[in-house]
């Protein structure tokens, strides 16, 4: 298994004591002040990804076998990215306003007709690889994982947005890791919920002050802000990830996600998030993202083999399953008779989803 190296601490450290870096990943290091250790340390079949390196030094250790996967020019984001986002990384710049930020000016950058450009193309593949690798080094154990989904035009303030926020919570207080589509609306308030430290009192207080500002439009950054003030207020750390994608780039992320993954890829985004919830799904109510993630998930429950291959779904809203979006008659009438059939639910209530997913 090839070492990683993402950190120049951790450079240093592996070179002091390991004295070579043969097979190592080297992920997006300047390394330009390293070009003496570089030359007199082995370096065969090492990756050097991102990494700045003065052209004598990366000419030298290509000559020595390692492979060098330079940076690309002229983006606003990095190819290589070696951790997920954090809200602040992403909304840097807020006070000038949210046009002004890394994710609206990747998101701006998206709308240009980049399709037939292979250095495009190929930066937005190679950021949404190290996303999903990052993502993997943090949920290592997908069954402890458990997706909430749900409509992202749910204003703050509204009944089903604090309903949310109470389930993000109590699923992160049974110990479960929390995973959304990290947009705003139901995915905010599961994030709200699953990050928030304080009691069900404080959560209510929290939900009540981000009601004055109910919605990301006209001005993403005020609805943003917003949240930042309230992670400022109450303790909000605990860890939630959101998985978003700049396809839907109009919707900023929430910024109780304390692990970003976004992605470029709709697709993409859409399986790995689904994959990593090996816990169980809820779905709150939403239109058509959400429609299609029960039947993606569906699709790989229907086909399980054995039993352990399944995850528990989880409806929340009986009428709303049954009459505002049907969905429920037509996921009951594929189970019927499978393997998935004792796993799917439709719920009315956060208590009965703890009580399922305990």
């Amino acid at each position: 298994m090839r070492r990683e190296i993402e950190t120049i601490e951790a450079f240093d450290a592996h070179v002091r004591t390991e004295k070579s870096l043969a097979g190592c990943v080297v992920h997006a290091l300047d390394l330009r002040g390293r070009g003496d250790v570089l030359e007199r340390t082995p370096v065969a079949n090492a990756f050097f990804l991102g990494c700045r390196l003065k052209h004598r030094v990366a000419s030298d250790i290509a000559g020595r076998g390692a492979s060098i996967f330079p940076r690309l020019p002229q983006l606003p984001f990095d190819a290589y990215p070696p951790h997920l986002y954090s809200p602040e990384a992403l909304c840097a710049g807020l006070e000038e306003g949210y046009a002004g930020t890394p994710d609206a000016r990747v998101y701006g950058w998206t709308l240009r007709d980049r399709s037939r450009l292979l250095d495009a193309t190929l930066a937005q593949s190679l950021h949404d690889h190290f996303i999903s690798d990052a993502l993997g080094d943090l949920v290592t154990e997908p069954g402890a994982g458990v997706g909430v989904m749900g409509g992202h035009s749910v204003v703050r303030g509204a009944p089903e947005y604090g309903q949310a926020a109470r389930l993000g919570h109590g699923l992160a207080e049974a110990g479960h890791l929390v995973l959304t589509g990290g947009g705003p609306g139901l995915m905010e308030a599961a994030n709200l919920g699953a990050s928030f430290r304080d009691g069900p009192d404080a959560l209510a207080a929290a939900c009540a002050e981000l009601a004055l500002t109910p919605s990301f439009a006209p001005e993403p950054g005020v609805w943003a802000a917003a949240g930042f003030a309230v992670r400022e207020r109450w303790d909000c750390t605990r860890m939630s990830v959101g998985v978003p994608t700049w396809y839907y780039g109009h919707e900023p992320p929430n910024v109780f996600a304390n692990g970003i993954a976004k992605y470029f890829d709709n697709a993409i985004r859409e399986d790995i998030l689904l994959r990593l919830c090996g816990a169980g799904i809820v779905y709150s109510p939403g239109r058509a993202g959400t429609t299609q993630e029960i039947f993606q998930a569906l699709t790989r429950n229907y086909y399980a083999l054995e039993t352990r291959e399944l995850r528990p779904m989880v409806l929340l809203g009986h009428d709303y399953w049954t009459r505002v979006v049907p969905a429920w008659p037509l996921l009951k009438a594929l189970a019927k008779g499978r393997l998935m059939e004792p796993h799917i639910h439709l719920v009315d209530t956060v208590d009965e989803v703890l009580a399922l997913l305990a």
